[in-house]
């Protein structure tokens, strides 16, 4: 059963309304201004979690030569970790990392 759904689309992020761009060589999963995500995935792209709370950033940690960005839904409070992508707001990131809850 294939786990992951390449799904890379525009869309207006809920938390800070800006445009988002595709990602163009991943699934864009978050918005790359505030890090916030959506709650719509159970699998990759599968867009079957019936949640759709916001996911607030709340952490980061190392993955292989790049950074996963921690979140808590803000509607149920699940933790998901969604992979940093190269147009990422930067001092976002390293606001995450002084507040590290792991």
């Amino acid at each position: 059963m294939k786990k992951f759904n390449m799904i890379d689309e525009n869309f207006i992020c809920e938390n800070c309304g800006k445009n988002v761009s595709k990602l163009g060589y991943t699934a864009r999963d978050h918005c790359p201004y505030c890090l916030y995500s959506k709650h719509l995935d159970i699998n990759p792209g599968d867009r079957e979690n019936t949640c759709h709370g916001l996911m607030k950033p709340i952490g980061i940690e190392k993955f292989k030569n790049s950074y996963k960005i921690i979140y808590s839904c803000t509607k149920c409070h699940e933790l998901h970790k969604n992979i940093a992508a190269n147009d990422d707001n930067f001092d976002m990131l390293i606001y995450l990392s002084n507040n590290n809850i792991f």
